[in-house]
């Protein structure tokens, strides 16, 4: 077993995602303390300039493996990374609980035989071995785990932890790796990306997400507006998205997207279990609702009791101010 603390860096055209640094960040510091080398992984379409910012981040090697496909595809990436895996034998393997991370992580756990603990909130290193903390009954307790098998695989959390400090002193060395070309029994056709330059509500610092109270697809406008002042991009609970005021792509709660900003609004959301198991981990929780015994302040550090058609503006009016100082 190769002494090495291996992070599954993803990328989406031709630049490193979020997540990526984040677990370099945290593998970072498994390793210091297992006395390992971090290492990285990365695969795509003209993917080799990316070594120098995972070199930067802190891994000491870094691995590439170059594919003609410009999307990802399950099988080729699982197929690289899954004989990497089984060749450089790294103690822990790190991705991100992201919608690639999960689709791949898990089939890469199946293939070489380890364990997957997944949408961890937690990584320590406690007697030589690898603990994570995960949440379970949609996010109501939590589970530690410890990892029986090799390697000890784990996905974090989006914003769970902050991204590695970057040193352009540093350099990884860059080891090339083959990728099958193998006709795929799937291939992604195209991908359509959502208009305009916000974060994925996975990898978004704020967020401010409207619920049933918003009555129409167009009310939404006014969370938008604020949105763009203070930069955050903008969710939905179920209730919304079942009414048809917004697409699922913008769905936050157990059955869409789990999320863990530094803010998060919810305007006019009453606050179901559902809705909570994808957002209870957010930092900091502002409510707004008429209704004052909405559950959605009972989990809130901050509550606003009025109609939103009203605090929402006045908000969006304050912020500019504020940020125009």
């Amino acid at each position: 077993m190769a002494n090495e603390v291996l992070v599954l860096a993803e990328q989406r055209d031709g630049n490193l995602k979020k997540i990526s640094l984040e677990l370099m960040g945290i593998g970072a510091e498994l390793a210091g303390k297992l006395g390992a080398d971090l290492t990285a992984v990365v695969i795509g379409n003209g993917v080799e300039g990316l070594a120098k910012t995972l070199g930067a981040a802190g891994a000491r090697k870094v691995y590439v493996g170059e594919t003609s496909e410009k999307n990802y595809n399950t099988e080729i990436y699982t197929q690289a990374v899954s004989d990497l895996i089984k060749q450089a034998q790294p103690q822990i393997v790190l991705a991100g609980a992201t919608s690639l991370g999960k689709d791949l992580a898990g089939r890469v756990a199946a293939r070489v035989g380890a364990g997957l603990a997944t949408d961890c909130t937690e990584l320590r290193i406690e007697n030589g071995k690898l603990v994570m903390r995960r949440p379970v009954y949609s996010g109501k307790a939590y589970v530690e785990l410890e990892s029986t098998a090799s390697p000890a695989m784990a996905s974090v959390r989006p914003n769970t932890y902050g991204p590695a400090a970057q040193d352009a002193s540093r350099s990884a060395e860059v080891v090339k790796i083959d990728v099958k070309a193998a006709t795929p029994r799937a291939v992604v056709k195209e991908t359509l990306k959502i208009a305009g330059d916000k974060p994925d509500l996975t990898e978004a610092e704020i967020i401010v997400s409207g619920g049933r109270a918003m009555k129409a697809a167009e009310n939404f406008k006014i969370l938008h507006e604020l949105g763009d002042v203070i930069g955050a991009t903008v969710g939905a609970s179920r209730a919304a998205v079942d009414s048809g005021y917004a697409p699922h792509s913008m769905q936050v709660g157990q059955t869409g997207k789990v999320v863990n900003p530094k803010l998060y609004f919810a305007v006019g959301i009453s606050g179901a279990i559902q809705h909570l198991a994808g957002m209870r981990t957010s930092k900091v929780i502002v409510a707004i609702n008429k209704d004052p015994d909405a559950p959605i302040f009972q989990k809130a550090d901050y509550g606003i009791v009025d109609d939103l058609y009203t605090v929402v503006p006045l908000l969006t009016q304050e912020f500019k101010k504020l940020l125009a100082e």
